[in-house]
């Protein structure tokens, strides 16, 4: 359990990261090209560790269903979905709502029993733990908001 804790921490710092690099290229180049930028280096990444960790085996598909070969057509609406609201809301608060974005359709999924997930019972402490980081994130923008105000009144 530790392990999978520490993997998700720096699965999390490293999204952020990447959120932020995504950011800086699009400034430079625009959406399209970010996005094949950023999936285009992924996949070559990918495939090289894959080769050097798995060899062959990064290839065996078998008992995979269809329908799971379109996630990386999921990934570009997340590079671009993400990279066009970090243009227009900053990468804190649009990391943070796709955070909850993110959170919200993992319980909805786990507790339906979706896309194969064995399904979860849904309880009131979820939906209470979901809200607290939806009451988080207003917190956070609107004390931002009044800083801003302020600063700006100063000038």
């Amino acid at each position: 359990m530790v392990l999978g804790i520490v993997l998700a921490l720096i699965a999390g710092s490293l999204v952020s990261l990447q959120n932020i690099f995504n950011s800086k290229v699009n400034e430079r180049a625009g959406s399209w090209a970010t996005t094949t930028l950023v999936l285009g280096l992924g996949f070559l990444a990918s495939l090289m560790f894959g080769l050097i960790f798995e060899g062959k085996q990064i290839f065996n598909f078998q008992h995979m269903q269809t329908w799971y070969w379109f996630s990386g057509m999921i990934g570009v609406g997340v590079v671009v979905c993400l990279v066009q609201g970090m243009k227009l809301l900053g990468p804190t608060y649009a990391t943070s709502i796709a955070l909850i974005a993110q959170l919200g359709f993992a319980l909805m999924w786990d507790s339906l029993g979706w896309l194969g997930l064995e399904k979860v019972p849904f309880t009131p402490q979820q939906l209470i733990g979901v809200l607290m980081v939806v009451g988080g994130i207003i917190v956070f923008k609107l004390g931002g908001g009044r800083e801003t105000q302020k600063s700006s009144e100063l000038t």
